[in-house]
């Protein structure tokens, strides 16, 4: 990789792995974009960064390829991912809209900045040819980039560990929720609760036992034969019983 890829044509083994993972990046991509589950979507986004380091090192630059799948990749998106599970962003939160007609002037803004872009580039990069390519690669692409990054670049590079840090920060303050000393219920507190009239202090049957039915929506028998509907998850539909299955145990009906 010593020769840069940019200076002319295409080596064969060069365009085979472009042709390979060009499509798993595009896929990503568009997974990223139609995802409707956050968590979801920057995984997409994963495999998309992984195909661009790849790319990175067929254009002779191992340090932004590695760059790019170890940190950004590795440590940037984790972070995301780590954030997003703490905060619970699902599916039905991405579809409330706070005002009407968001989704519709997001796409479209979306799709005329994408042109903007593309075209801004496409007009200030055609026809140019690259300049300084070979003083940067003159003792290799690492050591070219680190004499640079560490000499002419060195503040805007502290500058930019300090916002990422403050970013890192930031997240984990905004996801720590603190209660109040007077809010957390002590152990004895919990204990009388429990045994207040009117509460079952004991644990409570599973759904379907001691009953005629094992499904999940058949309320369990308390030791007196009565049912308890506590038994049943909220989100579940209560199962109707037989008068069978009403009936206290021992008893005939």
């Amino acid at each position: 990789m010593s020769a840069i890829a940019a200076a002319g044509g295409m080596a064969t083994g060069e365009a085979v792995t472009f042709w390979i993972l060009v499509w798993p990046a595009l896929i990503g991509a568009l997974g990223m974009v139609f995802a409707r589950n956050a968590i979801h979507s920057a995984l997409w986004l994963v495999l998309t960064m992984l195909c661009l380091g790849v790319f990175y090192v067929l254009q002779s630059a191992p340090f932004i390829g590695l760059a790019q799948i170890i940190v950004y990749t590795g440590a940037i998106m984790m972070l995301f991912l780590f954030v997003l599970m703490l905060v619970g962003r699902d599916a039905s939160d991405s579809l409330i809209e706070t005002l009407r007609g968001q989704r519709l002037a997001a796409v479209v803004l979306g799709i005329g900045f994408a042109g903007l872009v593309g075209t801004g580039v496409y007009r200030g990069l055609s026809g140019v040819e690259a300049v300084g390519l070979e003083q940067a690669n003159a003792n290799g692409n690492v050591q070219g980039i680190a004499s640079i990054l560490f000499t002419r670049y060195v503040f805007a590079f502290e500058v930019t560990s300090a916002l990422l840090i403050t970013a890192a920060v930031g997240g984990m303050v905004l996801a720590h929720i603190e209660r109040r000393r007077g809010e957390k219920r002590t152990q004895p507190e919990i204990m009388r609760a429990r045994f207040a009239p009117g509460n079952y202090p004991g644990p409570k049957p599973g759904p379907g036992v001691y009953a005629t039915s094992d499904s999940v929506a058949t309320p369990g028998r308390l030791p007196d034969g009565t049912l308890t509907d506590k038994s049943i998850s909220q989100i579940l539909p209560a199962r109707e019983l037989t008068s069978s299955e009403t009936a206290p145990k021992g008893t005939d009906k």
